[in-house]
């Protein structure tokens, strides 16, 4: 009815347009727009199951005056041209993207995102028959998701008026459920179903889809409840003397299992029976509230996570697995499917688990049919799904000669060759195939199920020229396949040509043509292999001595480098040596001329070298010290051998001369220190570090006297820019130590000249987190901070040795974020430890005041340092004597004694009169 309801408003329509046109285009125009009308309805049906009944209640208002409404529609479209032009215009464009896409497609049928274009195009304009059967193409090519599938059913449903239709929608429903796992197709499955209870064995049906329903999604924690409800309700409605029996099942077996809303569901059986609930059901109730319990916090990890949520279900999996229900697990990995159904990994490890713990032959085929429709570019998921048919005994297909699949076959290796040829190696520079298993296997298949060994071995000549005849597990992979489908001749000639052309392994080669040779040829034969492998292997230990003395040759050349090295450094140590010891005896003959005080009141020069390297000779007591006011200086011949000891090793580490470094290379070239002394090869470890920068011309490690590395070194670039780009490797870990990388700066021209990488300056968007537990790694603060706002970066302070100090700096994006996360992380505690959260604002910090310059020998002497380190305390002693201590006002308050009035300065005193002073007593 709602057919020829259709055709008569078509025709209704149609009357105004008559005229000048023909017939047949009549017909023609009207028939598509009845097609239009009906997928209208369709749609409007779809929209209905989607909207509810106030949108029905709206629709049997405008419903009641139908043909009038069209036919004034139609009246309108004729007197409004300027509408009708710009519907025609619209519908005109979306024929014209039809076509487009369709051409699209017959060039490649396997771009989804045209199939779903077109669909939706073809729907829009009311094309019945074309978009069923682009739907009918689509699906043969790829499984289809849930949303269209529902819009499928949802527009056959509308359409189906007889019985033969309502069978077609049945085998719809049975397509729609095999590809994905979804509830909502199987409640509209059984909702559909009741409507044909009418029909023969139509209670039967329904209720095998309803079980069928509750096996594959009545365990969904979230959506297994719908499907409960509507079995329980559509049993409910039978009027049946056993239908009591079967709701008590129902309600029985549905709380024994743990679902979302079990609660309500037990205080619903509760209010529905008449009887009391038996203490068994009581206790499976019991049970399954646990075990919700434990489920939770996995399904709101996925209620509160975005899809894809593939980390989420991988730990869901995980803990099915443990727990080890096979029919959970199925459920599990069947839900993360639907989501991640691009995601090889996961569709093997499914496989895997079926093969190998299930083991049901008809579950196992379908999870790897589907697998290689959703992934047919896996190669691992296809080798799977042959070993799954042969290992269930599923029918070989024998491959005859002349077959049209094997015109097929050979297409397909062809193609796969080319696609290896064009798109890896041309683009990559790279084989895709280095081995040839392709070709291999194209040969095999050729000799063993076509019987062509020509064929075969035409493929193998393309493997050896292919850089491959150097190998000998190649030409024994040949010989094989000569010896299982070929003759002896060409096993005699294959082997023949190995032995010519292996390099590896060319006596494995002779031995096997020997063999063969002894077992099957004649004593001609033999004489020939004999003499041919002989000569070979006398020519492969030629080439292997020369090799080998080569390899001596360069062996010894660099030993001899490693020995002039060691002879030039003991030189060179034993230069230095003899200069040490010259400017010793120098230094003992000037303190044999200066025993006596008072002859000279000029400095001396060991007070010069005193004063230029800051470390006093050993022997000699400063001015000012504890052994100079005692009056005891012992002479230099009376120290100790371990004091002369140190005295040489300091005087050897600074007498080491610098790196000569070229500075006009500075741009190019950076400092690295921090590094860890014990680095066995430093320029070995570090120029791939810096080649991944830029071309590293060279890298120049600094050592000690000994050969010991100093943990520093100069890396020189080619290029300015390489450089810039290394100093972003700044504190990255070498063998656990944080590496510095710096720019190459003389000190000496630019005093000024500072490197540090963070601001001191006040940051409102950053906070400096103390107190944490020094196992606190990055990733664990990172998953605190997150939950206050958006962080940008998060630094963990280290020390030199690359060790953790229990502080951070976490910067957000923005000031309000920032504040936000000082208030509410501010006291937390991290594994025992209280930490404290505040605005990053380091403190300034304190320049060291130099200390003033020695006044000349003539001028009054002060102390070095009129406070100790730590400031003037309460109990420091003065240890001037109070006879030197010159009091700066009239009535001076002495450190240690009462105020003595003011005297006048006394007269500038040289060296002898201060000695003649301290030796009075």
């Amino acid at each position: 009815m709602a057919t020829a309801a259709a055709a008569s408003a078509s025709e209704a329509e149609a009357e105004p347009k008559a005229g000048p046109e023909a017939e047949g285009e009549q017909d023609e125009a009207k028939a598509a727009r009845a097609r239009r009308k009906v997928l209208s309805r369709a749609v409007a049906a779809a929209t209905y199951k989607t909207m509810g009944p106030e949108w029905d209640q709206q629709e049997e208002g405008v419903s009641e005056s139908d043909g009038d409404e069209e036919y004034a529609m139609a009246s309108s479209a004729e007197s409004s041209p300027g509408e009708y032009e710009w519907g025609y215009d619209e519908e005109e464009k979306n024929q014209l993207e039809i076509e487009r896409l369709e051409e699209q497609l017959s060039i490649n049928v396997y771009d989804y995102n045209c199939h779903v274009d077109l669909i939706r195009l073809l729907r829009l304009e009311g094309e019945l028959t074309k978009v069923r059967m682009a739907r009918q193409k689509m699906s043969e090519i790829f499984p289809l998701t849930e949303e269209l599938w529902l819009e499928w059913l949802h527009d056959e449903i509308s359409m189906a008026m007889d019985g033969l239709d309502r069978e077609h929608v049945y085998d719809l429903f049975e397509r729609a459920v095999k590809d994905y796992i979804c509830p909502n197709i199987w409640l509209e499955y059984g909702q559909y179903s009741v409507g044909g209870i009418g029909q023969k064995g139509g209670l039967e049906k329904v209720r095998s889809v309803f079980e069928r329903a509750l096996s594959s999604v009545g365990l969904h924690m979230t959506k297994g409840l719908a499907i409960w409800e509507a079995y329980r309700e559509f049993e409910s409605a039978i009027v049946e003397a056993a239908r009591l029996e079967k709701v008590h099942s129902l309600f029985r077996r549905q709380l024994a299992i743990p679902l979302y809303d079990m609660e309500a569901t037990f205080a619903e059986y509760e209010e529905w029976s008449e009887d009391p609930i038996p203490e068994s059901v009581i206790q499976s109730y019991n049970k399954a509230l646990q075990q919700l319990e434990k489920y939770k916090p996995y399904e709101e990890a996925l209620l509160q996570a975005e899809a894809p949520r593939l980390a989420e279900y991988q730990a869901y999996i995980d803990f099915e697995m443990k727990i080890g229900d096979p029919a959970r697990i199925q459920l599990i990995f069947e839900r993360a499917l639907v989501e991640n159904c691009l995601v090889p990994d996961l569709w093997i490890r499914y496989s895997q688990y079926l093969d190998r713990q299930l083991k049901v032959k008809d579950l196992v085929l379908s999870a790897h049919s589907r697998a290689v429709r959703n992934c047919p570019w896996t190669v691992a998921l296809w080798s799977r799904y042959l070993l799954a048919l042969e290992r269930h005994g599923v029918e070989h297909r024998v491959i005859s000669d002349s077959s049209k699949e094997l015109e097929e076959l050979r297409s397909a290796f062809a193609r796969a060759l080319e696609y290896l040829k064009q798109e890896v190696e041309e683009r990559f520079s790279e084989s895709g195939d280095p081995s040839c298993l392709i070709m291999q296997n194209w040969a095999r298949i050729e000799a063993r199920l076509c019987n062509n060994m020509q064929k075969a071995r035409e493929l193998w000549d393309s493997i050896m020229t292919r850089g491959n005849a150097k190998f000998a597990n190649m030409w024994l992979e040949y010989y094989n396949l000569e010896r299982a489908h070929g003759d002896t001749q060409h096993c005699r000639k294959a082997l023949h040509r190995a032995v010519q052309c292996t390099s590896d392994y060319p006596e494995h080669v002779c031995e096997v043509l020997l063999t063969m040779e002894r077992t099957e040829g004649t004593l001609e034969d033999w004489d020939i292999a004999v003499q041919k492998t002989e000569t070979r292997l006398a020519r492969v230990n030629e080439q292997r001595i020369k090799a080998a003395e080569k390899e001596a040759a360069l062996a010894q050349q660099e030993e001899e480098k490693v020995e002039q090295r060691k002879r030039a450094r003991a030189e060179k140590k034993a230069l230095k040596k003899k200069k040490k010891t010259r400017g010793a005896d120098k230094h003992r003959a000037d303190e044999d001329d200066e025993k006596e005080w008072g002859d000279d009141e000029e400095e001396q020069p060991s007070k010069r070298r005193r004063v230029e390297n800051s470390v006093p000779p050993a022997g000699e007591a400063e001015p000012g010290s504890e052994a100079d006011l005692s009056g005891s200086s012992a002479p230099a011949a009376t120290e100790s051998p371990s004091e002369l000891k140190e005295v040489r090793v300091g005087a050897r580490r600074r007498d080491v001369p610098k790196v000569p470094h070229d500075s006009s290379k500075d741009g190019v070239t950076v400092f690295v220190s921090n590094l860890p002394y014990g680095l066995g090869e430093p320029a070995a470890t570090l120029r791939p570090l810096f080649e991944a920068c830029g071309d590293v011309v060279e890298v120049r490690p600094i050592f000690s006297n000994r050969g010991d590395f100093r943990g520093y070194c100069y890396v020189e670039f080619r290029e300015e820019a390489a450089a810039l780009q290394a100093l972003q490797l700044d504190r990255q870990s070498v063998e656990g130590r944080p590496m510095f990388v710096s720019p190459c700066v003389d000190k000496s021209k630019n005093p000024d000249f500072k490197v540090f990488r963070y601001s001191t300056a006040l940051e409102k968007h950053k906070l400096f987190v103390s107190g944490l537990p020094f196992s606190c790694t990055k990733e664990e603060l990172e998953e605190i901070c997150k939950a206050h706002g958006t962080v940008k970066d998060i630094r963990l302070v280290t020390n030199r040795a690359g060790k953790p100090k229990g502080l951070a700096y976490v910067e957000y994006e923005n000031e309000s974020q920032a504040s936000q996360a000082v208030l509410k992380m501010d006291g937390m505690t991290i594994r025992e430890n209280v930490i404290k959260v505040a605005i990053s604002n380091p403190p300034q910090r304190k320049v060291p005041e130099k200390p003033e310059a020695r006044k000349a020998p003539g001028s009054a002497l002060l102390p070095r340092q009129v406070y100790g380190a730590r400031g003037k305390g309460r109990t420091q002693l003065s240890l001037l004597p109070r006879a030197l201590q010159r009091p700066s006002a009239a009535t001076a308050q002495a450190e240690n004694g009462p105020a003595t009035p003011a005297t006048t300065e006394a007269p500038k005193m040289s060296n002898a009169d201060f000695a003649k002073l301290l030796l009075r007593k």
